[in-house]
């Protein structure tokens, strides 16, 4: 038998028993859609994450009073019981540290309200800078101008917006140049961020950045521990050199007993990162196990249709076999159909799985990546499934008696 007749044989039995096979595939095909899905998911988060969330720089470090990546609770419980860097801390390290190109300082407030007329937005970011936060985190204008140091030594009240105020607040207007009112503060817009977009439902476009000095007069220091922020030396000077010389400096002014633990941590691009990796593998290490139970599902299910398949057709096999067919030839004709079962609800999966990876996209701004490698790795996964559990419904019909198939009535 040629190949290409099995497996027209096994799609006009897929055709024919259209119920039939939809159930015998669902397993195959849930199985494949959850593999191409969480690869998916993971592969655009883990760009996400690397471009835009830590858009750093493999030169760049921030120091936190206890960091958001840590994994341990003890340590989490200890570092809340830390003083707050303060700017004191911040100018400690900006004067010491010899070989930072850059080094800034930002505080953040989540649910700021801004208002501008009779409009208003709420849970607006609020980001209290120093100049300096801008080439480290390389923010771009659409217009206006950026914050500098006239304005943090004056707690000028001036803000930069993001493109949803604008949308939002001031739509037809230059927002350049007018005043918003920002949880009843008055401050002017002397610049307009670059439009962002949205990721995971949350607008990344939703903020104001003004003076940190300025945020400090409005909100206080109460509560309020600064992230500093290090850039190094673009001339091929080792991260690890600025590191140290601020890690000196703050254990210094913040009077950390030698040989003791830092009162503050501090992180790299390098170590966020796989802090995040490594948690991204878990869950798709979990994940692709649970997806594995349904291909093996799947794989049952197909190998138990399969097996009516050869009651269903124990004539038609003993008519081939009087006919000349070898052991070998019917053997090939239903593992050939077996696998055509599998690799067809893997397919259905792989489509399945970028559909439901695209609407996330499309309805929450879930990021997404599609991987051909995962593509593939879902058809030969199918292909292999299809393969190893047909190997015995095909055996069985290839060692039928050809004098006893030809008596049997269904």
């Amino acid at each position: 038998m040629h190949v290409a007749e099995a497996i027209r044989i096994a799609l006009q039995s897929l055709w024919v028993n259209k119920l039939r096979s939809v159930l015998t595939l669902l397993g195959v095909v849930i199985g494949v859609a959850a593999v191409i899905a969480v690869v998916t998911f993971v592969s655009g988060i883990n760009d996400y994450v690397a471009q835009k969330v830590f858009n750093l720089g493999a030169d760049v470090f921030i120091i936190f009073k206890v960091s958001p990546a840590v994994t341990n609770v003890d340590h989490f419980l200890e570092g809340e019981k830390r003083r707050d860097l303060t700017m004191e801390d911040y100018q400690a390290v900006a004067d010491a540290c010899r070989h930072c190109e850059y080094v800034g300082a930002v505080l953040r407030n989540e649910a700021g309200h801004v208002k501008f007329g009779e409009q208003s937005i709420s849970d607006t970011s609020v980001r209290g800078i120093t100049p300096s936060m801008a080439p480290i985190y390389d923010t771009d204008l659409s217009a206006g101008r950026m914050v500098n140091e006239t304005d943090l030594n004056n707690r000028a009240p001036v803000a930069v917006v993001g493109a949803d105020i604008v949308a939002h607040l001031m739509a037809g207007a230059d927002p350049v140049g007018n005043e918003i009112r920002l949880d009843g503060w008055t401050y002017q817009v002397i610049g307009v961020g670059t439009k962002k977009g949205t990721t995971l439902g949350q607008s990344a476009d939703n903020y104001v950045m003004i003076p940190i000095t300025s945020y400090l007069k409005q909100y206080g220091a109460h509560n309020n521990s600064i992230r500093i922020s290090g850039k190094a030396l673009s001339a091929g000077v080792p991260l690890d050199e600025a590191v140290d010389e601020s890690r000196a400096a703050l254990r210094a002014k913040r009077h950390d007993a030698p040989g003791g633990d830092d009162s503050f941590d501090i992180e790299t691009n390098a170590s966020l990162l796989g802090i995040w990796t490594n948690f991204s593998q878990t869950f798709f290490v979990a994940t692709i196990g649970i997806a594995c139970i349904s291909l093996v599902v799947g794989g049952i299910v197909i190998m138990n249709i399969m097996l009516v398949a050869v009651t269903e057709r124990t004539r038609e096999i003993g008519i081939r076999k009087a006919l000349g067919a070898r052991r070998e030839d019917v053997l090939l004709q239903f593992l050939i159909e077996s696998v055509t079962l599998a690799v067809a609800g893997g397919a259905l999966g792989v489509l399945l799985g970028v559909m439901v990876a695209e609407t996330f996209t499309f309805l929450i701004g879930m990021p997404s990546a599609i991987k051909l490698w995962a593509v593939a790795a879902g058809l030969v996964v199918s292909a292999s499934v299809g393969v190893f559990f047909g190997v015995y419904p095909a055996r069985k019909a290839a060692q039928l008696d050809p004098i006893v198939a030809l008596r049997f009535e269904t």
